[in-house]
């Protein structure tokens, strides 16, 4: 019996160092906080962008978006998704930050935008013809750790190219 129970010692001796260097891997490639244990009391400070709206702001629990992360703004038609999208950018620029937008809906009112609040020289914006463009875009904008707001207008947009070009 004690050969047995030294085995299954050693057996979770070896799954849990395992499981430490596979952790340690994932906070190495995904940044810290990326993967933790549920029970952990370890508060993060994370970085937001104000929305323009300091009860939302609030009510997000940190300020604002989180910075570095995919945030989806989700609600019916005309309920001011874009103009919350477009409070973000005032107030990225406000902060110093450059912000793009990408129109995948090629629907962006630049008057609407400018009386919001939008610098519109300093705004990086993108028609681009395919879903597949809209997202390389996106990709290549967040890559380049140079812009610090990429709003994508918006998903439903997102069409194929293979859609588009009839083949599906």
């Amino acid at each position: 019996m004690a050969t047995a129970e030294k085995d299954r010692d050693r057996e979770r001796l070896d799954r849990a160092k395992a499981l430490e260097l596979t952790l340690s891997q994932i906070e190495k490639q995904f940044g810290k906080g990326s993967i933790m244990r549920l029970g952990q009391e370890t508060k993060f400070d994370i970085p937001a962008i104000s929305t323009g709206s300091l009860t939302l702001d609030l009510a997000l629990g940190i300020g604002g978006l989180p910075r570095g992360r995919v945030v989806e703004i989700f609600g019916p038609e005309s309920s001011g998704k874009t103009t919350l999208s477009l409070s973000a950018i005032v107030e990225t620029q406000r902060a110093g930050g450059v912000a793009a937008f990408i129109d995948a809906e090629h629907a962006l009112d630049p008057t609407y935008a400018k009386i919001i609040g939008v610098n519109l020289d300093d705004l990086l914006i993108s028609q681009p013809d395919t879903g597949e463009q809209a997202l390389e875009i996106a990709e290549m904008l967040v890559r380049s750790n140079a812009v610090d707001l990429a709003v994508i207008d918006s998903v439903a947009a997102l069409v194929p190219r293979a859609e588009i070009e009839g083949e599906m």
